[in-house]
């Protein structure tokens, strides 16, 4: 009985594990695509197929849904667009685990403003003291640095706070993953537009187009799948700490896919980074749901699978 009962307890966190690895991936694989057709047109390309493939797998319930629940849906897909599309851009220039762990700060810091604790307020200050280190701004003369990707990097930061309450209004009023569903389509409509303005229609190879349906699926459909089966009966505590490994996770899939290095200085302000943001997504309500894939009330960061993903559907 020992051995079952432990490959039981095992199974969510390495189910987290792998869904960490393929949004990291996901993004690693991005920034490939990135500098062949443009980042509007390579997140219009992620977004198109991740809304294809939801649709055709959800099939979201449309009928009988109020103007409440339509308003709601729209915001949450219009923060999705918005997270990113500001994502995409700051992987043209940054290194993927920098433009990650920038973004990290949005959620960060809604967790702190929300919770009004001492303890978050601090972690946040510790990873803005990380996010100085990882910029490279005590070490890089000020006309060198990459201020444009910082600052789309940390407006995707704002999107993914702003996704994390569209989540959370999308779970009042539509059922599982319709919410999600609906958002990706508003998403994919709002960033069209740009990325198709952007591309050449010649550089819409099949290879091409095989590389967003990679992204689409490594950074949507799978990770999202392993979270729900994992928030059913993982401790909302340890959702929060794996899910604080990403920026870590994020400078290796850089370093091993893209040959993307960082420096012992960004090394330790990831550091920061990653301990912020362990205590940080700990510190919600432990009797929050677990298990509700599409939002809810579940604390910013702990058992919200829209907390953690976006990732991340950024990166």
């Amino acid at each position: 009985m020992t051995a079952p009962d432990r490959s039981t307890r095992l199974r969510p966190t390495l189910y987290v594990l792998a869904a960490v690895v393929s949004v990291q991936f996901g993004g690693a694989l991005a920034a490939v695509l990135v500098p062949l057709i443009g980042a509007s047109a390579t997140v219009t390309v992620r977004l198109l197929v991740s809304a294809a493939i939801m649709l055709a797998v959800i099939r979201p319930r449309l009928r009988g849904r109020g103007k409440e629940a339509w308003r709601a849906g729209l915001f949450f897909g219009a923060a999705l667009a918005g997270m990113n599309f500001a994502f995409y851009q700051s992987l043209a220039t940054l290194p993927l685990g920098v433009a990650v762990t920038v973004e990290f700060l949005g959620p960060l810091a809604l967790s702190a403003v929300l919770s009004r604790r001492l303890r978050d307020g601090t972690a946040v200050l510790a990873a803005l003291a990380g996010i100085v280190l990882i910029s490279q701004a005590l070490t890089v003369p000020w006309a060198e640095l990459d201020l444009g990707g910082l600052a789309w990097a940390a407006a995707a930061g704002a999107g993914w706070a702003a996704y994390i309450l569209g989540s959370r209004a999308a779970g009042r009023h539509f059922d599982q993953l319709d919410g999600l569903a609906v958002a990706l389509v508003v998403a994919a409509a709002l960033v069209a537009p740009a990325g198709l303005a952007t591309v050449e229609p010649a550089a819409l190879t099949v290879p091409v187009l095989a590389a967003g349906a990679g992204i689409a699926l490594l950074s949507s459909v799978v990770p999202y799948s392993l979270e729900l089966l994992a928030l059913r009966s993982i401790p909302p505590a340890v959702f929060g700490i794996l899910l604080s490994l990403e920026p870590a996770v994020a400078a290796l899939a850089g370093l091993l896919v893209l040959g993307q290095g960082l420096t012992g200085l960004q090394l330790a302000g990831m550091g920061l980074v990653v301990a912020a943001s362990a205590v940080v997504m700990v510190g919600g309500t432990p009797e929050a749901p677990a298990d509700a894939p599409a939002g809810g009330p579940a604390p910013a960061g702990a058992a919200d699978p829209a907390a953690g993903r976006a990732a991340r559907l950024d990166p």
